[in-house]
């Protein structure tokens, strides 16, 4: 590697200065643990979820679940090439769409259940209306979203006519769906931005990076509202608390944590027993479980206020690669890259 020129190195070396300076900061307001203010709380049960299906059907890996708004129904993404939209109270497949590309990375279904989403390696969003069928009798595709720079790695819809889309070129782009075009686009990582959360107001967003940090933005605006650090490696999941005000990571670092928007500042510390890193995470309705999928094929529970393990979901016999929780807070879907998608209640 060629050696950075002298005002490149001090550039940087101004850079991280501002950054532990900031650090430094934020921890002089921490004046208390989230442990020691939670100390005397009641525990939590340890967590008891049970696989009720076992959703069979792909013959690849599967790279990613979302869970409909109706809590009912899922869809998968798998490097076989099609997406299944599944009846998780039954089992039973809904649709099966098969893909022009079998590099998916990631699915979203529209909160509305009209619509979902792929994309992944082709480097492309492609929306297929779930109500409407083709003459092959699949979903009808509808839009494929093209011109970007790097494999598509994130996608959630903000409403029936418009998809927030992450990939890696760094890059975060707002689509019109109706248009075919890009309302927004702009750099928001110095790295891949690998994962998406929409807040509960559908207005604000957290995105998760392999440059290891953590940006929180509001639709509305170009510019990062915050920037989190904390990991080590790369964040490859984030989930927005159901208040509004705190996000759950999981990462590369083989940690998940609890940032809290209001202090700016991670608040909470997750290690698990394995030493897997991890792919995934979800938080329960109430947040007050925190569950995060790992290379170690299961999925590690914890109670976030008091910082503790709960449990572990095992079940799957690969890497656990996405987890969803229904929006009611009634059951888990997870996938893995044992061709299997789970549901957990």
């Amino acid at each position: 590697m060629p050696k950075d020129d002298p005002e490149t190195t001090a550039l940087k070396k101004e850079l991280n200065d501002l950054i532990a300076k900031l650090k430094a900061d934020q921890e002089k307001l921490a004046d208390a643990k989230l442990t020691d203010k939670c100390g005397d709380l009641g525990d939590v049960t340890k967590i008891r979820l049970v696989t009720k299906k076992t959703l069979k059907g792909h013959i690849n890996k599967v790279n990613s679940v979302h869970y409909s708004g109706d809590s009912r129904h899922c869809v998968t993404g798998s490097l076989d090439g099609k997406l299944i939209i599944w009846d998780t109270w039954s089992g039973n497949k809904v649709q099966v769409i098969p893909l022009r590309s079998a590099w998916v990375m990631s699915v979203a279904f529209a909160p509305s259940g009209n619509f979902v989403a792929c994309g992944g390696m082709d480097n492309m969003c492609t929306i297929y209306d779930v109500n409407n069928r083709d003459s092959t009798g699949a979903a009808k595709m509808v839009r494929e979203l093209a011109g970007y720079e790097g494999f598509l790695s994130s996608c959630r819809f903000l409403d029936d006519t418009h998809i927030l889309t992450g990939s890696g070129d760094m890059k975060i782009c707002v689509w019109d769906l109706e248009a075919g075009k890009r309302e927004m686009e702009f750099d928001a990582h110095a790295g891949d931005v690998v994962t998406i959360s929409l807040g509960p107001d559908m207005k604000t967003y957290v995105t998760g990076s392999v440059d290891k940090t953590c940006k929180l933005w509001d639709i509305r605006d170009e510019k990062a509202k915050q920037t989190f650090f904390g990991h080590d490696a790369d964040v490859n999941s984030v989930c927005y608390h159901n208040s509004g005000q705190a996000f759950a990571t999981a990462s590369e670092d083989k940690t998940a944590r609890l940032f809290d928007i209001r202090s700016d500042q991670q608040i909470g510390h997750y290690t698990p027993p394995g030493a897997g890193g991890f792919t995934s995470c979800a938080l329960s309705l109430s947040g007050r479980y925190l569950l995060a999928g790992s290379d170690d094929n299961d999925v590690h529970s914890w109670d976030t206020l008091k910082v503790s393990h709960t449990g572990t979901l095992h079940g799957h016999e690969n890497r656990v690669t996405s987890i969803s929780m229904s929006p009611n807070g009634v059951a888990l879907a997870s996938c893995s890259w044992d061709n299997s998608v789970r549901v957990w209640g």
